[in-house]
């Protein structure tokens, strides 16, 4: 499939070699704001009531299987990654999930969106932070998804979810496409390999997944 062939030739990423000013020269990154109900990693252990979230929507989000596989599997159409930004942030914490102390800096944030090659779909935001020596090491091509990548490598890997989140994501709406939806679904992980965290994710989810896994709550 698409998604899986070889890129052992890719070069090394390229990223802005000069770092924002302060704070408010570094652009911002799309998350659940203020979240209407999240829960911590007890709560990812034990599951979701299921008038919250539904069993299916769990398997796919408390799950510890790559979620860009996960998509291809449910749709069967090859998934491809526009990455929206590439961006030097050094050693700021970024507002991101204080997870992100233990990414070592300099560090990238790199944002991407996940969609179907077949229909055009839109199914995910992720915004992910490596330090610059990961990111050369097991991301040399930015054009494909981290499980690819890694896998290329025989790479094992361990997803240490930290967070879920439901809430509004505004500025999502319009990329997503459904006018009438303005509440998501969103989590953060660790990636592990080695026993050390080669990345921090925060991952939005499209209304576009009902159509797969069906309603979200039950």
């Amino acid at each position: 499939m698409t998604i899986s062939s070889a890129h052992s030739s890719a070069p090394n990423i390229q990223v802005p070699t000069t770092l924002p000013l302060g704070r408010d020269k570094i652009s911002p990154w799309h998350r659940i704001e203020e979240p209407m109900w999240q829960g911590s990693e007890a709560d990812i252990r034990k599951g979701l009531p299921f008038n919250l979230l539904s069993p299916t929507w769990q398997m796919f989000l408390m799950g510890d299987g790559a979620p860009t596989r996960h998509l291809q599997l449910l749709t069967q159409a090859d998934i491809s990654v526009e990455v929206v930004a590439m961006t030097n942030i050094g050693d700021d914490d970024d507002e991101a999930p204080s997870d992100i102390a233990s990414i070592a800096s300099p560090r990238i944030r790199r944002q991407i969106f996940l969609r179907s090659q077949k229909t055009g779909e839109i199914f995910s935001h992720a915004t992910s932070w490596w330090s610059e020596a990961a990111m050369q090491k097991y991301l040399k091509d930015p054009s494909l998804p981290i499980w690819v990548s890694l896998n290329q490598r025989y790479t094992e890997l361990y997803r240490d979810l930290k967070g879920i989140y439901k809430g509004a994501c505004p500025n999502l709406a319009a990329a997503f496409g459904y006018p009438e939806i303005d509440t998501y679904w969103a989590r953060h992980y660790l990636l592990w390999h080695g026993g050390e965290p080669i990345t921090l994710l925060y991952e939005i989810y499209s209304p576009t997944i009902g159509k797969y896994l069906g309603s979200s709550s039950l």
